[in-house]
């Protein structure tokens, strides 16, 4: 059996060939109507479907959000089983949406959901929340060394509401962010050409106030609808802004379901990325 490849490595060729972009996949109700779909079970799965035959062979990641598949039930999570399948058979990585969270038996069993290869919904990575403690994500953090898959860890996320957790001092005077990332960068130490444990850090943060050297992928929402641009990357960033996966979602997604304008609406977003980040 082959070696499996490491996610930061697969990652990196993803952005560097395919461009620096994540698009979700977020069937909101309100988008199904816009595309003049039912918000049922067969307005989920035409919904998706579209997105994946228009996106899956050309962007670096699509990232589904579990959420609104879950609020379907069984048929609905049988729509997302199909989807990150088929996303992946064209050539797209993907990284679930979900942010579990949890201790013990009862992470390593969202573990075993989304980074065990014998899964429905294996997926290329998965988004965590570590605010049961940092040590609580290892059940996720060695299944995704087994399986060459990554995790995203919430850090400093986009809503304004986080930063009373986020921006709270630890005892030794470093931000509870930046405790994260210090655990982050010592997950990813010495790996080429980029870690698998990654940081979620909204773009619309202005200006981060942390350091973002993890050696490994930034996961920056707020792109689009949320009000950040791609111009805003580098000063958010700084330094780090090479690693920088912007995600785009209704910003892309409100120009479906006509499928070349949902090509176009990403390209545009890829292009805009590639000369800010390269600036």
């Amino acid at each position: 059996m082959s070696p499996v490849e490491p996610f930061g490595a697969r990652l990196r060729h993803a952005m560097d060939t395919r461009g620096p972009l994540c698009v979700g996949i977020d069937p909101h109700a309100s988008l199904l109507t816009a595309w003049g779909l039912a918000d049922d079970v067969a307005g989920l799965e035409r919904f998706t479907r579209t997105v994946v035959e228009a996106l899956a062979d050309r962007v670096a990641v699509l990232k589904p959000q579990s959420a609104f598949f879950e609020r379907f039930g069984s048929r609905g999570v049988a729509v997302l089983e199909s989807a990150v399948a088929d996303a992946r058979a064209a050539g797209a990585l993907v990284l679930m949406d979900a942010k579990r969270g949890d201790i013990g038996s009862t992470m390593g069993a969202y573990a075993a959901t989304y980074l065990e290869k014998d899964s429905p919904l294996f997926s290329d990575a998965v988004t965590v929340s570590p605010y049961l403690g940092f040590g609580s994500l290892r059940p996720a953090l060695d299944a995704a060394v087994l399986s060459g898959s990554g995790v995203f860890v919430l850090a400093l996320t986009s809503n304004p509401e986080g930063a009373e957790v986020q921006r709270s001092t630890a005892a030794d005077g470093r931000s509870v962010a930046q405790v994260l990332l210090d655990h982050m960068a010592a997950e990813n130490e010495g790996a080429e050409p980029l870690g698998a444990v990654g940081a979620v850090v909204g773009a619309t943060l202005g200006e981060a106030g942390v350091r973002l050297d993890i050696n490994g992928p930034l996961l920056a929402p707020g792109i689009g609808a949320q009000g950040a641009t791609p111009a805003d990357l580098p000063a958010v960033f700084g330094s780090a802004v090479r690693n920088v996966l912007p995600s785009v979602s209704r910003g892309v997604l409100r120009h479906g379901p006509d499928i070349a304008a949902l090509r176009d609406s990403a390209a545009r977003f890829t292009d805009e990325v590639r000369a800010a980040v390269s600036g």
